[in-house]
């Protein structure tokens, strides 16, 4: 698949800007992106703490939300695998602020936006208060794949709406089967203080 020109002429302004910036906003851009997913998981973690031994739908909910970023992702991965988008960072000649990824590594779309606009979703099922940073996190940990110069924002643009999309979805049709397996296995002496 061809990149559309509009992509390319952003993408081209976007890495010109970035290159332009300071040494350790080029720092903070390509750790950002991975310490987002790690504050995502943590959250996701406390969620189940703090679900233990109440109410099973939120139990049930902190569950089935991470399993629903891995459905996400799932998609976004077979998506990449069947249209095969070169990166930008290999056919232009850009100097960009990460590493240009292996060749057989696609562009479109952006995992990592998947993967960030999906935790954002479905955290904000889980736990509706993360909606006031979630997909602002998200949005940032995005765009910063297009900034540090590994994806188009194309790439970024359709993964963020695969995962805002799906793993909300999937996480309110998950709950309703899981909800009542947690009220089951809270009666098992070994699962009941995990759950």
């Amino acid at each position: 698949m061809k990149a559309p020109e509009i992509s390319v002429e952003l993408y081209r302004a976007v890495v010109e800007f970035a290159g332009g910036l300071p040494s350790w906003v080029h720092v903070l851009a390509e750790i950002g992106t991975d310490a987002g997913l790690v504050l995502f998981a943590v959250i996701f973690l406390l969620n189940w703490w703090l679900a233990r031994g109440g109410d099973p739908r939120r139990m049930a909910l902190a569950l089935v939300g991470p399993v629903a970023v891995v459905g996400a992702y799932i998609v976004s991965e077979v998506t990449k695998t069947l249209i095969q988008q070169d990166r930008p960072c290999w056919s232009m000649a850009v100097a960009t602020i990460a590493e240009c990824p292996a060749a057989g590594d696609w562009s479109f779309p952006s995992n990592h936006a998947t993967i960030a606009a999906g935790a954002a979703g479905a955290l904000m099922v889980v736990w509706r208060p993360s909606r006031y940073f979630a997909l602002p996190l998200a949005a940032g940990m995005a765009f910063s794949r297009v900034f540090v110069g590994v994806h188009y924002p194309h790439d970024v643009l359709v993964g963020f709406l695969i995962g805002a999309i799906l793993a909300p979805i999937l996480t309110l049709l998950l709950v309703g089967a899981v909800t009542p397996l947690i009220k089951v296995m809270r009666n098992k002496r070994i699962l009941h203080q995990l759950i």
